[in-house]
């Protein structure tokens, strides 16, 4: 969720830009004849001071968590990472507030919104391990320079309260409908693939689905990878399970530490390009596919030279989506496909931007 300057997930039905104080529509109509004796200068000032009703969203403290409403929560865990501009925060509901989470709207891909008190403002964030049962939730949360929400989240303590609503779906997995998910991510875009493989793969002793899963991610120098906590059981679990998830770590640049538990053997430099994710889709990459199947479709679009449906998702910053996946439409609707997949033959069938 996922903009990325706030780990913003893109939601298809709101527009992730827009801040709880939305633009004033009060008519002064009836206010005429009063404003007809006063001077210029309290014209002016009406305009600006004269109260307005709120289209804020109410807070519940005795209700269940919602989207319609905000709940306070409690910061329980803020743990600086190596890169200092980044933390992983823990936020718990309370008891009383937890909804049922075998409910559809907490599968995966889903976020919160989380509210800036100070300025008014929500955005949207994305757990990386969703909801556990005592209520708590993990955020990978950068600050950064134009990101009000961020800015406000880091300066926040351990025993402070804060305001959610959620959840929101922000992309609908459903079980058994594509053979492979190949997941594209620069940032803090990481974290809604963070909760889908969590779900799917970390979280289950034994996976019964034969989804295969493909991470290309990207930073720009090791230590603003994510932190260990986060690709540590990735790593370890793409080593143990090569033929359920592939995955590939890109710096732009190798200057710097190293991450603790990247070694740069494992780093690709350079941005992904179409070199990349033509890899992941091409012949060599789909060995284990054949192996297994003996799949031998040739149709592209949603389906894989195998015969195989693939969805990709993409979710970085806007000039990285661009060039993967070509551009946002208007007020953050998808767009057509263009980009690196475009080139590819791939069309809106298979290709989501969160």
């Amino acid at each position: 969720m996922i903009r990325f300057g706030s780990v913003r997930s893109r939601l298809a039905w709101h527009n992730p830009t827009r801040s709880i104080s939305t633009a004033h529509s009060t008519s002064r109509t009836r206010y005429t004849a009063v404003l007809a004796g006063l001077g210029s200068g309290a014209v002016v000032a009406s305009y600006f001071f004269w109260p307005d009703p709120s289209r804020a969203a109410p807070t519940k403290k005795n209700a269940l968590l919602s989207p319609t409403h905000f709940t306070p929560v409690t910061i329980t865990s803020s743990e600086p990472c190596l890169d200092p501009n980044t933390r992983i925060m823990t936020l718990t509901v309370p008891r009383h507030a937890i909804p049922p989470l075998q409910q559809a709207e907490f599968q995966p891909i889903w976020s919160v919104y989380i509210k800036d008190d100070d300025i008014q403002v929500e955005r949207p964030f994305t757990p990386l391990e969703g909801m556990d049962s005592e209520g708590r939730m993990k955020f990978w949360v950068k600050r950064y320079e134009k990101g009000e929400v961020g800015r406000w989240l880091h300066s926040k303590n351990t025993g402070d309260y804060i305001e959610i609503r959620g959840p929101l779906k922000t992309w609908p997995f459903r079980e058994g409908e594509w053979d492979e998910v190949v997941m594209i991510s620069g940032g803090t875009g990481i974290t809604p693939f963070c909760q889908l493989l969590y779900k799917e793969l970390l979280s289950q002793s034994s996976p019964h689905a034969k989804t295969r899963y493909t991470l290309l991610h990207s930073s720009r120098r090791p230590t603003e990878l994510p932190p260990t906590e986060m690709l540590q059981p990735l790593i370890a679990y793409s080593q143990a399970h090569p033929e359920r998830l592939k995955l590939s770590l890109f710096v732009d640049s190798p200057d710097g530490p190293n991450h603790p538990v990247v070694p740069s053997s494992f780093l690709t430099v350079g941005r992904i390009g179409k070199e990349a994710v033509a890899r992941v889709t091409g012949p060599e990459s789909r060995s284990w596919w054949r192996s297994l199947f003996g799949a031998s479709g040739q149709t592209r679009s949603q389906e894989g030279g195998d015969g195989k449906k693939v969805m990709f998702l993409v979710c970085g910053p806007d000039p990285m989506v661009a060039a993967i996946a070509g551009p946002y439409g208007r007020n953050f609707s998808q767009g057509e496909v263009g980009g690196a997949l475009g080139e590819l033959g791939y069309g809106s069938e298979s290709v989501w931007k969160l």
